[in-house]
């Protein structure tokens, strides 16, 4: 009897207990959670169509002001707070910016879409509220990515018509240019500012924040290899930072340069490029890419040093503060996404 108690006891384990106890308790917390948040935002979307239905365009009105005030009062009697006029109003506003039901995503819950409704670029509030599913971003990283004008950073790349047209897509496919982005935002370091710190600060800092600077990068990241080391001829080299992404399938290098781009940095990172093209690629691997992260650079100079056909080297400034949407609107040049926009 004693042997099997001692038996019993060897193999139970309470922290493993626990642990499994708890993850059955936040799976079922998790059903819930998505269960109410998915009723809430269907019935949001039907509430804001009833709204608009009865009141048009005349919400602010003193028709549909009155309408607005006297739904809210009886809701409010009724259910309890959540049905005041501008929660009345926000769910109108759900309904016009999404109205077809088919592009309501049940993963997002009314927080999301309380910021998504307020993108006044239709093709922006599509692609943030795919991305936010696609990626499962929170509720405060959707908020970051439309302050820092993702979706506009990303057109910023290589080709703006064809990434554009890409983005447009209800499938894209997967190209070097969707995930390169320029400039990169790095505010979540907190570096001083105006003061001069090295490359291998910059290189810790993004260390430090791995998963926000993944969140910055996109999709389908996941880190490999910092100060990458290998030796070509009994001369060593060191790659900053190596990614694999899976959506790509493909190597990502990235090499981080404090000042201004020169033509040596980017034969430097082709060199990088063709040593794993040839030497490191697995199979059913696409071949990889390389980033220069700087400070400044001459975006002619790129173009002279690259060849016309390029699509494995990428040039990208980098910013370590939150720029204002003025200084995000003249890097990235919106007059020409307009332009295009307005030629297709």
């Amino acid at each position: 009897m004693a042997e099997n108690k001692n038996q019993i006891q060897d193999h139970f384990q309470p922290d493993e207990a626990y642990q499994l106890i708890r993850n059955y308790v936040i799976d079922a917390q998790k059903q819930v959670y998505s269960s109410v948040n998915s009723a809430m935002v269907t019935a949001y979307w039907n509430i804001g169509k009833e709204i608009y239905e009865v009141c048009g365009d005349s919400s602010r009105a003193t028709y549909g002001k009155q309408v607005l005030e006297e739904l809210s009062e009886r809701l409010s009697v009724e259910f309890g707070k959540g049905f005041d006029a501008r929660n009345l109003r926000n769910m109108r506003q759900f309904y016009l910016a999404y109205p077809k039901w088919n592009t309501v995503c049940s993963e997002l819950s009314w927080s999301h879409y309380r910021l998504l409704m307020r993108v006044e670029d239709h093709q922006a509030r599509l692609f943030y509220t795919s991305e936010a599913v696609k990626s499962g971003w929170s509720v405060r990283q959707l908020q970051r990515q439309i302050n820092t004008m993702y979706y506009h950073r990303i057109l910023a790349s290589k080709d703006k018509k064809s990434v554009a047209e890409e983005i447009d897509t209800t499938v894209p496919k997967p190209s070097y240019e969707k995930i390169i982005k320029d400039p990169y935002v790095l505010e979540f370091l907190d570096l001083p500012a105006n003061e001069h710190y090295y490359e291998s600060n910059l290189e810790q800092a993004l260390i430090d924040h791995l998963q926000k600077f993944l969140l910055e990068l996109g999709r389908g990241f996941s880190f490999v290899a910092r100060q990458k080391h290998f030796v070509v001829d009994g001369r060593h080299f060191y790659i900053d930072l190596v990614f694999y992404n899976y959506i790509l399938k493909c190597f990502v290098l990235i090499d981080l340069k404090m000042d201004d781009l020169t033509h040596q940095d980017i034969g430097q990172m082709q060199m990088y490029v063709n040593y794993y093209t040839r030497e490191l690629m697995n199979e059913g691997d696409n071949p990889p890419i390389g980033i220069l992260l700087c400070a400044e650079k001459s975006d002619t100079l790129v173009k002279y040093t690259l060849p016309e056909d390029n699509n494995q080297i990428y040039a990208a400034k980098y910013m370590p503060y939150m720029p204002t949407e003025e200084e995000l609107r003249r890097e990235l040049n919106l007059d020409e996404f307009k332009k295009i926009e307005e030629g297709n």
